[in-house]
This record gives C-alpha cells, sequence and structure tokens, in this order.
C-alpha cells in the first residue's frame, strides 16, 4: 500500500472561456490559472460577499490547514498564475507564498477586479 496519494494525470477545465490546466505525477500537483483575475474570482468565495458570512474560529488559518492536509497526503500542491508560482503547500512546515503573489495581488486591487 502507498504511503501517499500517487498522481498521473493532465486535466483542462474551463471558467468564462479561461482554460485552467491541472497536472499531476507521482506526490507532485500543478493547478495554473490563466490570469489573476480568474484566480482572483475563484479563490475569493462564494459570490455576493455577503455581510452576514460566519466568521472563523479565532486561530483559525485555512491556507495552513490545506498545507497540513497536502504533508499529511504526502503531496506537493502549487498554484501558478499565468505559468508563475504564487502559492506551494505541502513543501515544508507551512504554505510557500511567492514573490509574484504579493505582486498579482496588487495588481489586481489596482484594476479595481
Amino acid at each position: 500500500m502507498a504511503s501517499g496519494l500517487e498522481i498521473d494525470a493532465r486535466l483542462v477545465l474551463s471558467y468564462n472561456n479561461e482554460d485552467i490546466q491541472i497536472a499531476g505525477s507521482g506526490g507532485y500537483l500543478i493547478v495554473n490559472f490563466p490570469n489573476q483575475r480568474v484566480f482572483d474570482t475563484l479563490t475569493s468565495g462564494p459570490p455576493g460577499g455577503s455581510s452576514d458570512k460566519p466568521k472563523a474560529p479565532k486561530g483559525f488559518d485555512p491556507l495552513q490547514q490545506l498545507n497540513d492536509l497536502a504533508r499529511q497526503l504526502e503531496l506537493v500542491l502549487e498554484l501558478r498564475v499565468a505559468g508563475k508560482t504564487h502559492v506551494t503547500f505541502g513543501a515544508g512546515r507551512s504554505p510557500k507564498i511567492t514573490f509574484h503573489a504579493v505582486l498579482g495581488k496588487i495588481g489586481s486591487f489596482f484594476r479595481g477586479s
């Protein structure tokens, strides 16, 4: 029995006429979003921005939870935007957020979504 999750896949998903590429081999999975707008839309949560959303418990960090799950599955999950790595989960004790992610988030703020 394998100790971790083994993947061998290549998949393209379409979202609003934009292609999101997913590729995996062994214990490594890459999700590549075509641009920052698609990434922001899919990671911002449910539409509407309701002010009565349930609050996360104090000390709850969803990124850390995802990182811990990836480590438990012995899987490295890399999120890319336009081919540039933004976040890597499962490669260390905490998620690794890159400089490209910071610049992309700042740029999307000035575009006004």
